[in-house]
């Protein structure tokens, strides 16, 4: 396996760590809840732990550009659906312009290493 796809795996790791830690916010009630709160904590520091990783590889700002779009992305996406959040049209074409965005860098920049 070589180094640029090792990094998109750390990478997708590091996302869905950000992801799920911050669910586990809304869990945690303000940090008023141990459990949560420590979830949220190991998993932060899991996901910048690999990104700290990834960034060896692909650049800083490409992997923070695809680290926080797609994070948005599926934060919104299990707010909706799991805690029942609504989404209005601009918060969803808002959504359908960083997904945009995410596909851009990766289809066209050649900066992204791949």
């Amino acid at each position: 396996m070589n180094s640029v796809t090792l990094a998109y795996g750390l990478l997708s790791l590091a996302i869905i760590s950000e992801v799920i830690g911050s669910t586990f916010l809304v869990k945690s009630e303000g940090f008023t809840k141990l459990a949560p709160s420590l979830a949220v904590a190991v998993l932060f520091c899991l996901a910048f732990y690999l990104l700290s990783q990834v960034i060896k590889v692909i650049p800083l700002g490409i992997a923070y550009a695809i680290w926080a779009g797609v994070g948005i992305v599926l934060t919104a996406l299990i707010g909706y659906f799991i805690f029942r959040q609504s989404l209005d049209l601009p918060a969803m074409l808002g959504i359908g312009l960083i997904v945009s965005g995410v596909v851009v860098i990766n289809l066209f920049s050649t900066s992204a290493g791949h």
